[in-house]
């Protein structure tokens, strides 16, 4: 294996990691926090991390890609995090992070009608694998049944095409500007209507130094600075290194994460779970074959 190659899956595995995780750190934001709130505070947090780079990036970015940043951090951040946070509210982190897996498909399907770009036929068949063993994961769980709120699925599924759109404008449109200044932009920017969303949830208004509003704060600032902040960088970083279809499937290994943030919450894990995971697995070795043998 290229050296080029061992740091992209290296980079795809820490992703996945941080990103199966901020499903329950949302769920954790949510004990003492809206919706609303843990939404806000996650953009907040990260835009705020990164201002001092903003700050320097503004004068180094043209208006009209000033324009396209912040549309990206909308589409691929602040829309996103409110629509998964309202779904939370009802469903498991574990199916939302199964349901994200919706990702690669819409980044396809986008980049195909609207974008104009050309997927080559292994990818295909690898993201549709790994697709089936998500949905096989979602069917397979043991609260499946519990978990039936189909408004909720919707906006979890709406969010996954929004990430699939901003995927293809960042790999289209911002491909030249450095993965940091295009993320610290974005987040920055979109700070700015995440704060009033904030404002008027009457977040200020309420005992917020009450030890579960503090403890859920902190989980919802955790979220913000690790999970959008530092893993939009390194996700940037991704696309730019390993293109557009080989980053959004790190979507297909946040199950396998959610799983075993399961079992640490006494979640029980059986054979079908574990195959599912194969399959998942599997597709995304498929779907970057062709990619392997060129690095060669």
């Amino acid at each position: 294996m290229s050296i080029n190659r061992f740091y992209n899956w290296f980079i795809f595995i820490v992703l996945s990691f941080i990103w199966g995780s901020s499903f329950v750190l949302m769920k954790e934001g949510l004990v003492g926090l809206t919706a609303l709130q843990v939404a806000s505070f996650r953009i907040i947090s990260s835009g705020l991390i990164l201002l001092p780079i903003a700050l320097k990036s503004f004068n180094k970015i043209s208006g009209n890609r000033l324009l396209l940043i912040f549309i990206s951090g909308l589409l691929g951040s602040l829309i996103p995090a409110y629509l998964f946070c309202i779904a939370e509210v009802h469903i498991d982190s574990s199916l939302a992070g199964t349901l994200n897996a919706l990702t690669p498909i819409f980044t396809i399907i986008v980049g195909a009608i609207f974008f104009k770009t050309n997927t080559a036929r292994n990818k295909i068949f690898g993201i549709s694998l790994s697709f089936a063993g998500s949905i096989l994961l979602f069917f397979v769980q043991p609260t499946f049944y519990e978990n039936s709120n189909f408004t909720d699925v919707l906006l979890v599924i709406l969010a996954t095409l929004c990430y699939g759109i901003n995927l293809n404008i960042v790999s289209k449109y911002l491909k030249e500007i450095p993965s940091l200044n295009i993320v610290a932009v974005a987040l920055s920017l979109n700070a700015v209507p995440a704060a009033i969303v904030l404002y008027f949830t009457g977040y200020f208004q309420q005992k917020i130094f009450e030890r579960v509003i503090l403890i859920s704060t902190g989980y919802t600032i955790i979220l913000g600075v690790v999970g959008t902040a530092a893993a939009t960088v390194i996700f940037y970083m991704l696309i730019k290194r390993a293109g557009v279809v080989f980053s959004s499937m790190v979507t297909y290994a946040i199950p396998i994460v959610a799983v075993f943030w399961g079992i640490l919450y006494g979640e029980q894990v059986g054979w079908k779970q574990i195959v599912c995971l194969l399959i998942i697995l599997a597709g995304v070795y498929v779907a970057n074959r062709s990619r392997i043998k060129a690095t060669n």
